[in-house]
């Protein structure tokens, strides 16, 4: 319990983190994010017995096809990254908010269409409630809440492809990150030659962005030590905690505007995750 609720206050409080960074720009952040992960992960390759070690990520290495679905997802986690650290860096921590509270919907809606999952009676309404705040928010402000919608699609679509891909989560991260090393690697690399880096200009920057590293792999690890020993339905609720940290700095400390249009499209999504607790509570409880 206390390493997943560990895991998912990080994530809360990480705009905190990204804003203390706000005058580096949200590419290279992604990029530093990267790099200090690849470094930091394969560590924990190197250390950690339960990983496999190189000889595992050596082995995944050779198939191709696997190789080929670790690169699209890495695709799908860099850019999830990048939209939200643009999202803190423009004043829209709120609607990007929205997607992570509406993300647990998204991946019901992908299971049952992509790997036959059938919804239960209150799934079904609670999905069904979820698109109607997203269609109440396009209505009255009359554009599609992108940054939501991508941050929840992305997110929803990695965890569906990972649930397919038979790679332990430590070693399929640190394949993730080295495939897109390079290219972060690269960035930098032109940024240096520019005189536009922003690492090594000062104490403050050179100290925050390796710790991009630590911020992505640890709250990873902590959520995999709760997920293997708590219930389902209580990681359900516990996923919860991220979003509403988001909300409430971007609302509380961010001074971010929140009217009655957003309310609503809010109540609606809270009432669809309220919904969907209760079902797993539910099921949980059934006898197997």
């Amino acid at each position: 319990m206390l390493a997943a609720l560990t895991a998912f206050c990080i994530w809360g409080l990480a705009p905190l983190y990204f804003r203390a960074i706000g005058s580096v720009p949200p590419f290279e952040i992604v990029a530093h994010r990267v790099a200090w992960s690849a470094l930091f992960l394969a560590g924990l390759v190197a250390l950690l017995p339960s990983t496999g070690g190189f000889a595992r990520v050596r082995g995944v290495l050779a198939q191709p096809r696997l190789v080929a679905l670790l690169a699209f997802t890495a695709f799908l986690t860099s850019s999830n990254w990048t939209v939200f650290i643009w999202a803190i860096d423009a004043g829209r921590l709120l609607e990007a908010s929205l997607g992570y509270f509406i993300n647990p919907l998204v991946s019901v809606a992908l299971g049952a269409l992509f790997l036959g999952e059938r919804l239960r009676p209150l799934q079904a309404v609670a999905v069904a409630i979820a698109f109607a705040g997203v269609g109440w928010r396009v209505w009255q402000l009359g554009n599609l809440p992108w940054i939501a919608l991508y941050l929840a699609g992305t997110f929803g679509l990695y965890g569906l492809l990972r649930k397919r891909a038979p790679v332990e989560a430590a070693s399929g991260l640190f394949i993730e990150t080295l495939l897109v090393a390079p290219l972060a690697l690269g960035w930098l690399g032109w940024l240096a030659h520019q005189g536009r880096l922003n690492f090594g200009s000062g104490v403050h920057t050179d100290w925050l962005l390796p710790l991009t590293g630590v911020l992505t792999a640890v709250p990873l690890m902590l959520f995999a030590v709760g997920a293997r020993r708590l219930p389902l339905a209580t990681v359900g609720f516990l996923q919860y905690i991220a979003p509403s940290l988001n909300f409430l700095v971007a609302v509380l400390i961010f001074r971010e505007p929140f009217d009655t249009t957003q309310l609503v499209g809010f109540a609606l999504i809270w009432f669809a995750l309220a919904l969907y607790s209760v079902d797993l509570v539910h099921a949980a409880r059934k006898p197997r």
